[in-house]
């Protein structure tokens, strides 16, 4: 059952086969909660007759968080220019007609990973390069030629939780990322942090970086440097987690995607995942749906890759010279 707009009467669907529960990792559990499936003493506590007890459900919420480090490109050769509002239609014909300028760029001009300390088997801080100096909703642009880094860690220990109010699907859930909450959080990011310093005094940027604009060359201590990301540490919006795969007491899913105990309802996104992947969640959720969708109408998988993949094993974090 579901409301449509403002209407305060059900609209009911059956299903003759399967129900698809696609709706993401901030949805999908407070459906699931409202409809029974759940945490037996939350749904109690707003009179929601219990279906079945599953009290991993909303639990384990995870998100990447990432800060920007800025600076001033002493060459004109940035996208500052592309903020001027006066080069903005240009900009959106050569994109709407030929599909090509700078319209036509995704701005994060280059990327990468990387181990910030041995103790780490896979790489832990992930770079995104961006071409100016600009929050990720485009508010508070430098007003000048610059450029920056996007850096966050990929594999926080933090785990959080989305849990429901309120009977009332209008109404918003209680959610509780818990940022930060493990010392791991906060050595990756002044291990992240002074990584990218190095990096961008790298001979190769002479001739293009400038004066550090954000944290500020005055941020050096591990107090100073815990001050700045408690202040501007953000979302990458990557939310997963939440309605988990497994065996566990607090799994929710098999691993075909089935909710555990319960007959014909499956959950296809985001949220089944039982730990939060080293990059972007955009393909892995894509495969997530492929992968399901294989299964329920039976067909035969796909051999399984020999491709090789990175361990490091111990190995330093540095190359030798």
């Amino acid at each position: 059952e579901w409301l449509e707009g403002d209407s305060t009467i059900p609209t009911r669907a059956t299903a003759n086969k399967e129900v698809l529960l696609c709706a993401g990792a901030i949805a999908s559990p407070q459906i699931l909660q409202r409809s029974g499936v759940g945490n037996a003493e939350l749904l109690a506590e707003f009179d929601i007759p219990l279906v079945h007890e599953l009290p991993g459900v909303g639990e384990n919420l995870q998100d990447h968080l990432e800060m920007y480090l800025q600076y001033e490109c002493k060459e004109p050769v940035s996208l500052y220019p592309a903020l001027q509002w006066w080069n903005q239609p240009k900009i959106g014909a050569e994109w709407l007609f030929g599909g090509t300028g700078v319209g036509a760029s995704n701005h994060f001009e280059a990327g990468g990973f990387i181990r910030s300390r041995e103790e780490f088997a896979w790489p832990n801080i992930q770079y995104h390069f961006l071409p100016v100096a600009i929050n990720y909703n485009g508010s508070n642009a430098v007003k000048e030629h610059g450029f920056q880094c996007h850096v966050g860690s990929m594999r926080s220990p933090s785990r959080g939780h989305v849990r429901i109010k309120s009977r009332d699907p209008h109404q918003h859930p209680a959610i509780l990322f818990n940022y930060m909450s493990h010392e791991q959080d906060w050595q990756e990011f002044r291990d992240a942090i002074r990584i990218t310093r190095e990096i961008m005094h790298q001979p190769a940027l002479d001739q293009y970086r400038g004066r550090e604009i954000s944290p500020g060359t005055e941020c050096q201590t591990d107090e100073q440097l815990d001050e700045f990301v408690r202040n501007h540490a953000e979302t990458a919006f990557h939310p997963c987690g939440t309605c988990k795969m497994g065996y566990d007491e607090m799994s929710v899913v098999d691993g075909e995607g089935r909710v555990h105990g319960l007959e014909g309802l499956r959950v296809v996104d985001a949220s089944i995942m039982p730990q939060i992947i080293t990059g972007n969640l955009n393909a892995t959720t894509i495969m997530i749906g492929e992968k399901i969708a294989d299964m329920i109408r039976g067909q035969e998988a796909l051999p399984r890759s020999t491709a090789g993949y990175f361990v490091a094993n111990g190995m330093p974090v540095r190359a030798k010279k």
